[in-house]
């Protein structure tokens, strides 16, 4: 195998490990809210963002951010106010019960998997080492 094809392996087996996991569905069940919602709030709650910045943040088009906006609202998990230097715009923020909503999901999204718990130790430092190597390249 070439070094490009392990590391396309390698990639494959990462992106498989973070993404097709059922963390994703624990954080809906948990929320009551789709993933993408729970997204939102988590960006939300690092500080307040215009509909537009929420929605390049989320790679989602105006009108759906719009739309999960006014979902979260009814729920009671953000609020809409006026922006302090834009009078078009509108800044949307995190009420406390979001911000305990985004607290949660970040609790079950950052619990390591069991298989990575059960490592050897000299495995799991090798590749905490490896994947912080890689970190500065995103």
């Amino acid at each position: 195998m070439t070094g490009s094809e392990e590391a396309a392996r390698a990639w494959q087996a990462m992106r498989t490990l973070v993404l097709d996991n059922d963390r994703r569905r624990e954080v809906s069940d948990a929320l009551g809210l789709s993933f993408i919602r729970a997204k939102a709030l988590r960006r939300l709650a690092e500080g307040p963002a215009t509909l537009r910045e929420l929605a390049a943040a989320l790679i989602v088009d105006a009108p759906y951010t719009t739309v999960m906006v006014d979902d979260l609202e009814r729920r009671g998990l953000v609020v809409r106010t006026a922006h302090p230097t834009d009078r078009r715009a509108k800044l949307v923020t995190v009420t406390p019960e979001g911000a305990a909503a985004a607290a949660l999901a970040d609790q079950i999204l950052g619990r390591p998997p069991e298989a990575l718990l059960t490592l050897d130790p000299n495995d799991l430092a090798a590749l905490s080492r490896i994947i912080t190597t890689l970190l500065p390249f995103r």
